[in-house]
């Protein structure tokens, strides 16, 4: 079996776990007006890059320069580390980042060298500061990143490849991320609403999260994991959601799992129209609709690469505190299938989550989680 070791959140409402999710449950977020200089005003969540700096410093202090993005993950694992009793420079312990755009500011620059700007360079610069002994891997499949890596250490350690694996996943914003965004008009201009009536689009945020896994039993696992492919569209989603109920059922039929033992959903749900729906429809077909879900995209933004690390970890703490999140910025439905968006946070029962998430290029991926 796959168990959850230790974690950490670090975003805008807080610099580990227990702070955003103390953020959360007291319905706090992070989004706000930010000005980018070559757009204009955007509804994002961002760091203070400078405060956020001065703690990373104090607590990594670093032998080279590192660009913002990989200061980010080099104490996020830290932190991580600190709590866990995992051995980063064991040759059985490997690293696999997530990350969307990664060091993509550097194509303006020469900063820290222009080789840097590559996936496997960041990747790279995180392994060498732990001195871990084996060649990190990257995942960048858009904004299922995130649970797509989990999915692929979950599937190291059941086949004993290793005994743990380090799980990061992070993105920041930049004027390049912004407009591209925007050129597909999926921004919205004021808070995002998964699932709602009246949704318009999604907002961006910033963030860096780590999970560790491991063989070493603890009260949470990861039963099982799947990925698929819409092949329908390139940036847009399946119109039937059937890319997504196919990653679903994979998971339900490996792991003998039925409907009505889900305890509750952590949707994708980034406001944006075609994915809310699309991810109602693929619940339908799975016979899911009258399971709880959310999103936490009101909360932190979709914070892409991080999006499924962070989302998971906060779904490992609902149900260490039986405790079920309100989808922030819901008020009615405005998808065609009936189901129990959370709208009040509730103590229930949490012995099986499911996480899904999907993104550009068609890409659907699905985690089940269990508490033993």
């Amino acid at each position: 079996m796959v168990f959850v070791n230790s974690h950490t959140i670090v975003s805008p409402l807080g610099f580990d776990t227990d702070a955003n999710f103390e953020m959360l449950r007291q319905g706090k977020t992070s989004i706000a007006v930010h000005r980018f200089e070559n757009i204009g005003e955007v509804m994002c969540s961002r760091f203070e890059k400078d405060h956020v700096l001065g703690l990373i410093n104090d607590a990594i202090k670093p032998k080279q320069p590192l660009t913002f993005l990989e200061n980010l993950f080099i104490y996020t694992i830290y932190k991580t580390l600190e709590k866990s009793n995992v051995d980063v420079k064991d040759k059985s312990t490997l690293i696999v980042l997530s990350t969307t755009k990664g060091n993509i500011e550097l194509l303006n620059k020469n900063e820290n060298g222009i080789n840097r700007v590559t996936m496997g360079a960041l990747a790279n610069v995180v392994a060498d500061f732990f001195q871990n002994p084996n060649t990190p891997i990257l995942v960048s499949n858009a904004c299922i990143s995130g649970v797509q890596a989990i999915n692929f250490a979950q599937l190291q350690i059941k086949s004993k490849t290793f005994k743990n694996v380090i799980v990061c996943g992070g993105d920041l914003l930049s004027d390049f991320v912004v407009a591209g965004f925007n050129s597909f008009q999926a921004l919205d201009d004021e808070a995002c609403k998964p699932f709602d009536k009246n949704r318009k689009g999604l907002n961006l945020g910033e963030a860096c999260a780590c999970i560790i896994l491991s063989d070493l039993e603890s009260n949470i696992s990861i039963l099982s994991g799947s990925s698929s492919n819409d092949a329908n569209h390139l940036s847009g989603p399946s119109r039937t959601g059937d890319g997504l109920a196919r990653a679903i059922t994979n998971v339900l039929r490996e792991t003998g799992t039925i409907s009505d033992q889900i305890d509750f959903i952590s949707a994708h749900g980034t406001a944006t129209p075609y994915n809310d729906q699309m991810e109602a429809l693929a619940f339908e077909s799975c016979q899911l609709q009258n399971i709880p879900l959310n999103s936490l995209k009101g909360y932190f933004g979709h914070t892409l690469g991080a999006a499924g690390v962070l989302e998971t970890v906060v779904s490992v703490n609902c149900m260490e505190q039986n405790l079920l999140l309100k989808s922030i910025g819901f008020q009615e439905l405005g998808v065609s299938v009936s189901m129990p968006i959370i709208t009040n946070n509730y103590h229930k029962s949490l012995k099986k989550v499911l996480k899904t998430a999907s993104g550009f290029g068609g890409g659907n991926s699905v985690l089940l989680i269990s508490k033993t």
